[in-house]
């Protein structure tokens, strides 16, 4: 793969696909109800589906005139002309394909209810920016990223591995929702007088800088405060407060730069939230199964405690 292409698919936000797979993978792992198949094919289609997601940016906001050389984020190929666009649209469409392939094999384990999760988020994912009423053009982007990159992965997820729907891993959901929502925020905020001049209706747009700043700290502070609120569900499960911590530590620096900077320098915050994520779904699921493995070493004692065999 070349370069331009791995400007394409932009990797460093694809943390976004991964960390609401993960958290619903370890709270199956939980329950003994973890199937690696299926949660690599949650992974996979997550994945394509973001990718799919991204390109489609790529052309669509450049053939809308939201991108352009006075762009302040990182180099869009379409705009940029590294890639054709043509090029973009059908590597778009073949994420969207390989995503919807992987669908089937998961519509077979989980029914119904897998369908309409999954044609609905191919279908949220293409209407982004394309389509008659792109919803990131329209309000509704933040929306969109909260409801599918956080409580319906997560429940999907967790759905898929254990046929069963869970409040505790909605709930969890909310987590990783409200950090992908903080991370468009910051995207938005950067890109605030471009989107304007495009007349691309972001929340920001439509309600000032200063909103936009509320709504980021907000978002921090709700994904802080997920742990706790399933801590005080279950009355266990109190290691997962490590991810709460997590979001602790990082928002003073993260809250600062996001009201003192404007324009270009919050790409910095941007990967600084990007990365908060990636940090609070690996310890939310460590902290999550921390019981377990305690559990685990209660109940059983090391070998050498164990008597031994008679018939050895």
């Amino acid at each position: 793969m070349t370069l331009p292409w791995i400007q394409a698919i932009r990797p460093k936000t694809l943390w976004a696909g991964f960390a609401p797979v993960l958290i619903g993978a370890a709270l199956a792992f939980a329950e003994s109800a973890l199937n690696w198949l299926f949660a690599a094919l949650c992974l996979l289609f997550a994945l394509a589906l973001q990718i799919g997601c991204n390109l489609a940016n790529d052309y669509f906001d450049a053939k809308k005139g939201a991108d352009t050389p006075d762009r302040l984020g990182p180099v869009r190929v379409t705009q940029s002309g590294l890639i054709s666009p043509a090029a973009v649209r059908r590597a778009a469409g073949l994420c969207f394909g390989i995503a919807s392939l992987i669908a089937l094999a998961m519509i077979q384990r989980g029914g119904l209810p897998v369908v309409i999760i999954l044609v609905t988020a191919v279908i949220t994912a293409i209407c982004y920016t394309g389509g008659p009423f792109p919803l990131g053009y329209n309000g509704l982007g933040d929306v969109a990223a909260f409801i599918y990159f956080g409580p319906v992965a997560v429940g999907g997820t967790h759905y898929i591995m254990t046929d069963s729907w869970s409040t505790d891993a909605i709930i969890a959901g909310f987590g990783p929702g409200f950090l992908s929502v903080a991370i468009l925020t910051v995207n938005n905020l950067r890109d605030l007088e471009t989107d304007l001049a495009a007349h691309k209706r972001t929340l920001i747009v439509m309600w000032g800088r200063t909103y936009g700043r509320i709504h980021y700290t907000v978002a921090l502070i709700a994904a802080a405060l997920v742990p706790v609120v399933l801590i005080l569900r279950s009355g266990s499960h109190h290691a997962v407060a490590i991810a709460s911590l997590a979001c602790v530590l990082a928002i003073v620096p993260l809250v600062r730069a996001v009201w003192r900077e404007t324009g270009r320098p919050l790409n910095q915050t941007l990967g600084a939230t990007a990365r908060l994520l990636l940090v609070y779904s690996i310890l939310f699921a460590v902290g999550w199964n921390l019981p377990r493995a305690t559990s685990s070493a209660t109940n059983s004692p090391p070998e050498f405690l164990q008597p031994a065999n008679p018939g050895s």
